[in-house]
């Protein structure tokens, strides 16, 4: 089992930033990527930033050249860091491990972009 804790969400401004953290407890030997996925209300859940074991990263259109994920192996923690938050980043923010088999998410943090 994965233990996922996610921090670092709240209110801010368009324009502002924030840095999502997501630490994993557990069998974090058999994590093959982490990822940050968002769901904002009456819309499905979609995917942000991806990064795998080997280091190699994914974004979605919207966010590249904004957001940025990385990790600190030491830690066992990933980051996303969003820049330049629009409005239509609200969202609660997932975190998610992926393992062989199973997926493993985090508790959500909610992000609010308004002035």
């Amino acid at each position: 089992q994965v233990q996922l804790v996610e921090s670092g969400g709240g209110l801010v401004q368009p324009g502002g930033s924030l840095r999502l953290s997501c630490a994993a407890s557990g069998s974090i030997f058999g994590i093959n990527a982490m990822g940050w996925y968002r769901q904002a209300p009456g819309k499905q859940r979609e995917l942000v930033a991806r990064i795998n074991s080997g280091g190699g990263t994914k974004y979605r259109d919207s966010v590249r050249g904004r957001f940025t994920i990385s990790r600190d192996n030491a830690k066992n923690t990933v980051y996303l860091q969003m820049n330049s938050l629009k409005p239509e980043d609200t969202a609660v923010y997932y975190c998610n491990a992926e393992l062989a088999t199973l997926d493993y998410w985090g508790q959500g943090t909610q992000v609010t972009v308004s002035s």
